[in-house]
């Protein structure tokens, strides 16, 4: 895994659910800048349930918050919106998760990896 950004470094840490149920084992990511200043994060993880057979995933994220694009790239973020970067991915992944199965929208934006 090749990440250069402090933030890069923190949306690529693996993370649970608030209860615990669901981790997301984060084996890759990575981020797309595009001149617009928009960026697509492309995620390889591994979601794990008790219980359920581990499952692979590719998710990917398009990012088009601009309020965002100096955390993201910053060699030094300010600490509390970098926690709120991470706090808004970790909930879209979430989302998606939980609504794959009958969002198209949230459909398309996951793969269900061999």
């Amino acid at each position: 895994m090749v990440a250069q950004t402090p933030a890069e470094r923190a949306l690529a840490r693996s993370h649970s659910t608030a209860d615990g149920q669901v981790t997301f084992n984060i084996s890759d990511l990575s981020v797309d800048h595009y001149p617009d200043r928009t960026a697509t994060l492309t995620y390889r993880l591994t979601v794990v349930r008790q219980g359920h057979q581990d499952e692979r995933w590719e998710f990917t994220l398009p990012w088009d918050d601009k309020s965002f694009v100096d955390v993201l790239t910053s060699p030094a973020p300010e600490p509390d919106r970098l926690g709120q970067l991470v706090h808004l991915v970790h909930s879209l992944m979430e989302e998606w998760w939980d609504t794959k199965g009958f969002n198209r929208q949230s459909a398309k934006m996951g793969r269900r990896l061999p």
